[in-house]
């Protein structure tokens, strides 16, 4: 009889239920007309130098915070041989971003070119990346107790993985091939690691130096250095391509310090906040998170012995990288070096468990979880959104425009109130103009007329009241925008005696756009 099977089941269902909470955390960024293209970070400021692309297809654009990298590399993904000439007005530094390009091409493959498809792929690729490591991981760990899953858990619930998922970085693709890299050479597969080893290259240039974790006894050897010269080739290839298309490429020495002055900089930043940081979540999740990756480094610090094995390497190499990264990785809260740095949370996990290291070793090491939840946990609410969906080959949003109190929700309805004459922004992407049937449901405090123009043509006028009362007129769309005025000349109704009661003429509730089947 095996007892060692019914000992696993609470393992795997712990791990089934992180899943499941990690599937449940994105889905809180699905929209039903921009998918997961939240996720790429798209702001207002850059909305006017996007490539034509992100204008003729639904991409979600943030308005209260700023854009981040990962739109840099979806709009890479559009043309990864780096020809249009829109890129680099897109760019911050195409020759620095362009360095990344395997997920951006990845996502091109994956689509066939289809334009339409390539920024929901590209957006979706963290995604499945994550759970592809979730798999590995297991694996690697050989897990068989909560020490185990523990560090399992640790690494995919990073700071530094999932704001790679977050914000639609590289690092995480860059972190799941350097993981199958060694995965391939601790089972006697050197020509698959050596090519995953390349792939993480190309995913983050940083990946080369995690191939020490490749090279074997003796460490000064010819077969070492064919090694690296083979893993780093499609690096440098690459890069000569770039500087042939686009001209020379900003090495990134910025990212770069005097050894530890940039983590003693963090550090001291890190306990200052504590004080001077209105909010506190955010300051002790960051020193959580320098904590940690002081932690990780030390462990291998301390275990200097363990030269031998390749996770060591891996962890003593980027435990290098650490001392010379500068203020602008380790700036923010909690700051980029939780990705940049996640091969050495992966390593470190990994070799602790191996090892049998004490629990208090995963407990401090892995102290950033903590930032890393704070990643996922707002998630954008567009508040002038009525309705968005799809029909027919046609993506449409309406949202309130001037005029309206701003949108109110129950469990079952939405709804805005006017005082009299507002706007309906109907913005819809479709290949051919579509004649659709909007549906909508009208209310007033007081019997009215209330009338429906686009432009100067009145589409519709019809008589209101205190009971709500469901409507539907056709109307003509086009890609891009579509201005719908609500108006009514009676006056508008108090609320309430209150003095600052508003002043409410009708209220429109679910509006909805579907095409009728011929």
């Amino acid at each position: 009889m095996n007892v060692a099977a019914p000992r696993r089941w609470p393992l795997l269902c712990a791990a089934f239920a992180a899943i499941v909470l990690f599937i449940i955390l994105v889905a809180r960024f699905w929209h039903p007309v921009y998918g997961l293209t939240a996720l790429i970070q798209l702001d207002a400021p850059n909305d006017n130098l996007k490539i034509p692309a992100f204008r003729e297809h639904p991409v979600y654009v943030h308005r209260d915070t700023g854009g981040y990298d990962g739109l840099y590399y979806a709009q890479i993904a559009y043309d990864p041989l780096l020809k249009s000439p829109e890129l680099p007005r897109a760019m911050d530094n195409l020759s620095y971003r362009a360095r990344r390009i395997l997920p951006p091409a990845v996502a091109w493959l994956l689509a066939a070119g289809h334009p339409a498809a390539i920024v929901h792929i590209y957006s979706f690729l963290n995604v499945v990346v994550w759970l592809l490591l979730a798999a590995l991981l297991w694996r690697l760990l050989k897990v068989t107790d909560f020490h185990g899953w523990l560090a399992w858990a640790a690494v995919l619930f990073s700071c530094g993985a999932l704001s790679s998922v977050r914000l639609a970085l590289t690092d995480l693709p860059m972190t799941a091939l350097l993981a199958a890299a060694l995965f391939s050479a601790e089972h006697a597969r050197p020509k698959s690691a050596i090519a995953c080893a390349a792939a993480a290259a190309l995913a983050r240039e940083t990946a080369l130096i995690g191939t020490a974790g490749l090279f074997t006894r003796p460490w000064i050897s010819l077969r070492n250095f064919a090694t690296g010269a083979v893993v780093a080739a499609p690096l440098f290839a690459w890069l000569a391509y770039i500087r042939w298309r686009v001209g020379p490429a900003d090495a990134g020495w910025a990212n770069l310090t005097l050894p530890a002055t940039g983590l003693i900089e963090k550090t001291v930043t890190a306990f200052s906040d504590l004080t001077f940081l209105d909010d506190s979540l955010l300051a002790g999740t960051t020193l959580f998170a320098v904590i940690g990756i002081i932690t990780q480094s030390a462990f291998f610090v301390l275990r200097w012995r363990l030269f031998a094995d390749a996770w060591w390497r891996v962890g003593a190499a980027y435990t290098a990288l650490m001392l010379t990264l500068g203020t602008a990785v380790w700036e923010g809260y909690p700051g980029a070096f939780t990705r940049v740095l996640l091969p050495l949370t992966l390593a470190f996990n990994v070799l602790a468990h191996r090892t049998r290291a004490a629990f208090a070793w995963l407990v401090f090491g892995n102290l950033g979880f903590c930032a890393g939840f704070l990643v996922l946990r707002d998630f954008p609410v567009n508040t002038h959104e009525l309705f968005a969906g799809r029909t027919h080959g046609a993506a449409t949003v309406i949202q309130i425009d001037s005029g309206w109190f701003g949108a109110e929700h129950s469990g079952k309805h939405v709804w805005s109130w006017s005082s009299g004459r507002a706007q309906l922004d109907v913005e819809s992407w479709s290949d051919a103009p579509v004649t659709a049937e909007l549906s909508f449901t009208l209310r007033a405090l007081a019997p009215r007329t209330v009338i429906i123009r686009r432009s100067d043509q009145e589409l519709w006028r019809g008589p209101v009241s205190e009971k709500p009362t469901r409507f539907a007129i056709p109307l003509h769309l086009v890609r891009g925008h579509t201005k719908l005025e609500f108006s009514t000349d009676t006056p508008a109704t108090r609320e309430s005696p209150n003095a600052d009661a508003r002043a409410l003429a009708f209220a429109l509730y679910d509006p909805s756009l579907s095409v009728p089947t011929p």
